[in-house]
């Protein structure tokens, strides 16, 4: 297989029927089962785990889109290992149920036979404006229109989907996946505007002056960490936001390097490590500052990065960058808890150590409350900021966690908006009533 084919060919392969009958087999049938109480989107993984074993997959998908319009995508990158698959009864026996692979298995049904189960009733409602494309708010913007709300997404970039589309390589998520998690919320009837940037492109107030009554910011954590350690500025040295954000919208055309070494010990880390291997890098290392054991990526993503023959070197941190006429020629490290030296050739640095978030202020022309850290500040259980009628919610207020609790957080916001919009809604009615009694009294 080519480097560009391995670079968009899923790394792991889907069930085939009767596989996916054979696993759900093994599913012990629990009453009050822990791995649907795992799942913080609610997807209820017993339910539609039953329903694959008896051979109802429309049942399956039926369960998995009314809880999660991402269900593709979060089949795929889920850390089910820490979530539903390792609350599974059968931990206790020998390994637990696959959950993620027969989460697939039914959506990858879904879109083999062209099922579309979920039907938005006619928009009626008020007119909402959701500001970022991400999880987050394509998870609201569904839920808002099957509440009947007219809804718009507004996304700064060309393409929907945010980190699913530029942040996750396509060995653990196809973009085509992607765009028809997408093309579910518009055929939703949620409205796209791409290459629109809130606050520079249209404001709030404009907005507002077309009659937009509520608004979800999900504008997710856009700015990449970069350590400020000499060399940071050299030609060769980036970060996984545009590493990442470079390589999988060209489908992998983008000049990788021929060593490269990749900071940091996250998925994302592991995403820009099987990118530069698969892609052509003769010899990729990652560096994290920590142990293997307090690495926080996804335990099969590393067995998969390691297949693919990249080093590591655990408990180094990032010293030095070299450099030989403006570009990276190596790079210096140093024992994180002790004086270790160590240095290694190199002709591209990928920093993938977290990211920031751009100032909302920007955004929203008010005085929303931000925390020290770009962060927005919102109502834990309800996502309201301190500005009535916006609410935020994702990884710009939790400063970033995973694609199924930006779905949850979503989901919650949505439904917090709605409460919101009805509450006016009722309170204009009856003072409509009484303006009505006042005028039948004279």
């Amino acid at each position: 297989m080519d480097d560009k084919k391995r670079y968009l060919t899923e790394a792991v392969e889907p069930f085939t029927p009767l596989l996916a009958m054979e696993e759900a087999s093994r599913c012990l049938l629990c009453h009050d089962a822990p791995c649907s109480q795992g799942c913080p989107a609610n997807t209820n993984p017993a339910k539609f785990i039953r329903s694959i074993r008896f051979k109802n997959v429309k049942g399956a998908v039926e369960t998995i889109r009314e809880a999660n319009i991402l269900g593709a995508s979060c089949a795929r990158v889920c850390p089910y290992d820490r979530l539903c698959e390792e609350a599974c009864s059968r931990c206790g026996i020998d390994k637990p149920i696959q959950i993620g692979r027969l989460q697939r298995f039914a959506t990858d049904f879904e879109r083999a036979v062209g099922m579309n189960v979920l039907q938005a009733p006619e928009a009626t409602k008020e007119k909402v404006a959701v500001i970022g494309s991400g999880p987050a708010g394509l998870a609201a913007a569904a839920k808002l229109a099957l509440d009947g709300y007219s809804v718009t997404i507004f996304e700064e970039k060309p393409a929907a989907g945010g980190v699913l589309t530029y942040g996750i390589v396509p060995a653990r998520l196809p973009q085509d996946i992607v765009d028809s998690e997408v093309q579910y919320v518009k055929e939703l009837g949620v409205g796209f505007e791409l290459n629109c940037k809130v606050g520079k492109d249209v404001t709030l107030d404009d907005l507002k002056a077309q009659d937009f009554d509520a608004f979800m910011l999900g504008i997710g954590m856009q700015n990449p960490k970069l350590a400020n350690i000499p060399g940071f500025d050299l030609d060769g040295v980036t970060t996984a936001v545009d590493f990442l954000g470079a390589a999988k919208p060209s489908q992998g055309n983008i000049e990788v390097g021929s060593s490269v070494i990749v900071i940091g010990g996250g998925d994302v880390a592991m995403d820009c490590a099987t990118t530069a291997r698969t892609l052509g890098a003769d010899k990729v290392t990652v560096l994290y500052r920590r142990t293997y054991e307090e690495m926080p990526a996804n335990r099969g993503e590393v067995r998969h990065v390691s297949e693919l023959g990249v080093n590591f070197f655990y408990g180094f941190k990032p010293e030095e960058i070299i450099g030989e006429d403006g570009k990276v020629s190596s790079l210096k490290a140093v024992g994180f808890k002790d004086d270790s030296k160590l240095e290694l050739k190199a002709d591209k640095v990928v920093f993938a150590i977290g990211q920031v978030a751009e100032d909302s202020s920007e955004i929203v022309e008010l005085a929303i409350s931000l925390d020290g850290k770009n962060l927005i500040v919102a109502n834990e259980e309800t996502y309201e900021t301190s500005v009535p009628g916006i609410f935020a919610c994702g990884d710009v207020v939790n400063g970033g966690r995973t694609v199924v609790e930006a779905v949850a957080a979503g989901k919650v916001a949505a439904e917090s908006i709605d409460k919101y919009l009805t509450s006016l809604r009722e309170t204009k009615a009856s003072n409509t009533e009484i303006e009505a009694e006042k005028e039948g009294v004279k």
